[in-house]
């Protein structure tokens, strides 16, 4: 049996969950799980400032806080921290090692960033049309920001069994993370599909850390213990593809069948068909077992062979957004939110300013669940202690987008008797960055796993 704990649901996670799986108790793989389809373009205009820049520095403080832990411990680091810039975040850990005088063995996963050869591959007839629309990525292509092919669990594997003490990738499928040290330490085929189905479940299961462990949880959420402190998730996995998912004890938060089959569901199409670049799992086969406290049994689950395709992620600019938030206080503070909602849109259309979308919501009124199903009845609104008005624009006009954040600090004094205007100032305009999902062969593409020892 292994233990491989999950430290990072996403980039900006708790600091201190890392430091804590490692510490509190047993582990023998640190799984940490920076990205999101967003999270790369922002890592792209990172890079384009600083060259040395585009990867999660989180995870190079992170490292100098636990690396001893992690060698005493015999703690193997497995992280998609590399984003757009797996070699330069290497370079940056091998630097903390050298500096506290720690000899360690990185690997990098690289060859998913698809940008420097986009137009090589477009111009070859690779249209990379979108999953959704069936449009070609050529009507795009001059706002691409980003685009990455998800690898999955086997070039992970081939660092493992270079002896790589940490492993950093840029982007690989979240599930790949936990699969990875069971296809290495279990020595499962490419073709052991039930069993890389089950290790891409357990994957599944922590890669949003405290959200299988009573985060986020809807089920009797009040009676969670300790949320301030939250254990993240364990998978204890066996050779024949059974796993439990715990957490350290002495941690907060609860592991019951009710919390991880909230995570199960987690970015869910298709049960039958939850597919990876490893296989294609299915969830209706899962059968679970609370098996102690603390402890859910996962066995019996099934999978196939993948498709022939890698999934890629791309990200574009698709126009420019401003959002300006004001709040109104009782007597009456829902409906002076929504005169200021009306006044806001007149004063747009006097102007002549055209928008692809206004949008108006009321916090603390219906903003959650939508206009008109959620309008307050007419003997609560007039109760309503407050109601925040957030009020936004997008457009592909910038200028127009830059002309409305104007119109919002005047209300302050020239409209509804108002609190105060959130973010003391006018709105920012900002890009809009949309989401791209397409394919792509196996075979246009091969990661690169490259090697090396500290120079310490």
């Amino acid at each position: 049996m292994i233990r491989i704990a999950n430290g990072q649901g996403f980039w900006g996670d708790s600091l201190e969950a890392p430091v804590d799986q490692v510490r509190r108790g047993p582990i023998d793989y640190l799984t940490l799980d920076y990205l999101a389809e967003v999270t790369m373009s922002i890592l792209q205009k990172q890079r384009a400032r600083d060259p040395k820049a585009g990867y999660a520095r989180d995870f190079v403080e992170m490292i100098g806080r636990v690396l001893p832990d992690l060698t005493r411990r015999r703690v193997r680091v497995i992280a998609n921290a590399g984003g757009i810039n797996p070699k330069g975040c290497a370079d940056a850990v091998d630097a903390v090692a050298e500096r506290l005088g720690i000899p360690i063995k990185i690997a990098v996963v690289a060859g998913d960033d698809l940008l420097p050869q986009l137009d090589e591959l477009l111009n070859r007839g690779i249209d990379l049309k979108n999953m959704e629309t069936g449009a070609p990525l050529s009507v795009i292509r001059s706002q691409v920001q980003s685009a990455n092919v998800y690898f999955g669990a086997f070039p992970i594997v081939q660092a493992l069994r270079g002896g790589a003490d940490i492993v950093i990738t840029g982007r690989v499928t979240d599930t790949a993370l936990g699969l990875a040290p069971t296809i290495h330490e279990f020595g499962w085929g490419e073709d052991d599909w039930d069993k890389l189905a089950a290790g891409t479940i357990a994957g599944h299961t922590i890669e949003c850390g405290a959200q299988c462990t009573g985060g986020n949880c809807q089920y009797d959420w009040e009676t969670i213990p300790d949320l301030a402190g939250v254990g993240y998730p364990i998978v204890e996995a066996e050779p024949d593809g059974t796993f439990v998912i715990t957490k350290h004890a002495g941690t907060g938060g609860r592991v019951t069948v009710a919390s991880v089959k909230e995570q199960l569901l987690y970015e869910m199409g298709d049960p039958r068909e939850y597919i990876t670049a490893d296989c294609i799992a299915d969830f209706t086969t899962i059968q679970l077992d609370q098996c102690g406290p603390d402890r859910v049994r996962f066995r019996g689950i099934k999978g196939r062979p993948p498709t022939a395709f890698y999934k890629v992620s791309i990200s574009y600019i698709a126009g420019f957004k401003a959002l300006g938030s004001m709040v109104y206080a009782w007597p009456d503070a829902y409906k002076k939110a929504r005169a200021a909602e009306q006044i806001l849109r007149k004063r747009l259309d006097h102007l002549g300013l055209q928008f692809e979308e206004i949008r108006a919501e009321f916090l603390g009124a219906n903003a959650c669940h939508g206009i008109p199903a959620a309008e307050p009845s007419p003997d609560v609104a007039p109760e309503l202690a407050e109601v925040v008005l957030r009020f936004g624009v997008r457009g592909q006009d910038r200028a127009a987008v830059e002309r409305f954040t104007r119109e919002i600090p005047p209300l302050a004094l020239n409209g509804p008797p108002v609190v105060s205007g959130l973010g003391l100032g006018r709105p920012h305009v900002e890009d809009i960055v949309a989401y791209w999902p397409a394919l792509i062969s196996k075979h246009e593409v091969k990661p690169e796993v490259t090697l090396w020892p500290s120079e310490s």
